[in-house]
């Protein structure tokens, strides 16, 4: 009896939920069917998922920033079906496939200063290669990171989240120090203890979107450099073009000794991490043939991944996409400060390109003000929720929200977003906090289900 893959999907078809209840993590289905987030979407085109009746969603999450193309890109999809056409001797795990050292060659050559890559298979696992080759290089242990940052949840990578919620329960951990984000005096505090390996730090924070003064970068490595120590830029979910620079440490007039990136790399497909470094740093983990394996993973390199990411950063080039996200991302803010002008509940609108944080406030009105004061009272983040759900209920608009105990919510859509869906969100965003501004049934139906629920957890993910 032969393989047959859409007869295996088709006999589960509608049982996505249950099978994940009873098989996988059952928080999950448990959290979207409580929102009202449990649809079954059937695929994904663009900027757009749809669902199994014909609707249409706009991503504004974009898997976490995954689909920077977009969902289903022609030229991604055509790269991974020549690549298994082409029958590569994958992971002979004694060989040099020229395909991955094209890829760290295109890689490189946007990120001057930098001359080794390494690849690994996600965003986590470059932060872990980051963490240990500057630890080895430096011959020092501690890390410091920024409060609020988020750079994955294995255990190395967990060591210098700063979202203690993550933590709990899960030590010990490798020895890391919090610093408030772009505190110079902080930094040097901790470097005079002379332990410091690096300082690993998200030029734009996606937890909050929050952004790194200007000058802290460049001043933070000259202070880091006097001491002995690395700056590592984490451009796992903000780099390849998101903020409107292809890194957003370029922002600032840095170069640093790491980068990491993953996510948008992958074209949406195979998932791909990488780590960009120096030679010396690099040197000073391989340093002999007999270390040629002392970092590594079966799965580097693999051929699939590498020609995701060849495709990937070939359409990113191609279409213009560092651009558009700069593009688009100005038209977003000026909506959004326009709202911001009618709505007090809009308290910050700030970002990069298109990694862009909405931060609410207490209202005026005396009705806005009680539903505030209710759902403020239940769980502080709750009032970002509340939007999330109804921009996805009113106006199919998925988002997520920016932080545990934070009334942010985040947008982070595929690059090539135009000014429909600009508009669209725009739009549907007024419409959502012109109910609230009024303090009618929205906050108080969404209140009430949520604490009858005991929902007590930010809305699916964070990465």
């Amino acid at each position: 009896m032969g393989f047959d893959l859409g007869a295996e999907l088709a006999a589960v078809r509608g049982q996505g939920y249950d099978l994940h209840s009873k098989y996988l993590n059952p928080q999950l289905p448990r959290t979207l069917h409580t929102i009202g987030f449990d649809k079954d979407y059937v695929r994904g085109e663009g900027a757009y998922l749809y669902d199994a009746e014909g609707n249409a969603y706009a991503d504004f999450l974009s898997g976490f920033g995954v689909f920077a193309a977009g969902r289903s890109h022609p030229v991604i999809k055509k790269a991974l079906q020549d690549a298994i056409d082409m029958d590569f001797a994958a992971w002979t795990q004694f060989d040099c496939q020229p395909i991955m050292g094209l890829l760290g060659q295109k890689l490189l050559a946007k990120a001057p200063g930098l001359e080794r890559v390494f690849f690994c298979n996600s965003g986590t696992e470059a932060v872990e290669s980051a963490l240990k080759f500057a630890r080895h290089s430096t011959g020092k242990g501690r890390v410091l990171y920024a409060r609020h940052g988020f750079h994955g949840l294995t255990a190395g990578s967990l060591s210098v989240n700063g979202a203690e919620e993550f933590k709990a329960g899960f030590g010990p951990l490798l020895p890391g120090t919090e610093i408030p984000l772009g505190d110079i005096a902080a930094l040097e505090a901790e470097l005079r203890k002379g332990d410091v390996a690096a300082l690993i730090v998200e030029p734009v924070q996606g937890h909050g979107v929050l952004m790194t003064p200007p000058g802290f970068l460049p001043a933070a490595k000259t202070l880091l450099h006097k001491n002995g120590a690395l700056l590592i830029c984490d451009e796992v979910q903000v780099g390849l073009g998101r903020t409107g620079r292809f890194f957003s440490y370029q922002y600032d007039d840095v170069q640093p000794d790491i980068v990491t990136v993953a996510k948008a790399l992958s074209g949406g497909y195979v998932p791909v991490g990488a780590m960009l470094t120096t030679d010396k740093i690099f040197s000073s983990v391989y340093s002999s043939m007999d270390k040629v394996m002392v970092h590594s993973t079966t799965f580097k390199g693999g051929p699939l991944a590498m020609a995701a990411g060849l495709a990937a950063l070939a359409v990113i080039d191609d279409e213009g996409l560092v651009e558009n996200a700069e593009r688009r991302g100005a038209e977003l803010m000026r909506g959004l400060e326009g709202l911001a002008a009618k709505y007090d509940l809009i308290k910050d609108v700030r970002g990069k390109g298109l990694i862009i944080g909405i931060e609410f406030g207490r209202p005026s009105g005396l009705k806005a003000k009680a539903g505030w004061a209710m759902l403020q009272k239940a769980r502080v983040g709750l009032f970002a929720q509340m939007v999330v759900v109804a921009l996805f209920q009113r106006h199919r608009i998925l988002t997520q929200v920016s932080g545990d105990h934070m009334e942010v919510i985040k947008l982070i859509p595929p690059l090539m977003i135009g000014e429909a869906e600009v508009k669209l969100f725009v739009d549907g965003l007024a419409d959502v906090l012109d109910d609230a501004s009024k303090g009618s049934g929205l906050m108080w139906d969404f209140g009430r289900t949520l604490i009858k629920q005991a929902v007590r957890q930010p809305l699916v993910g964070r990465t």
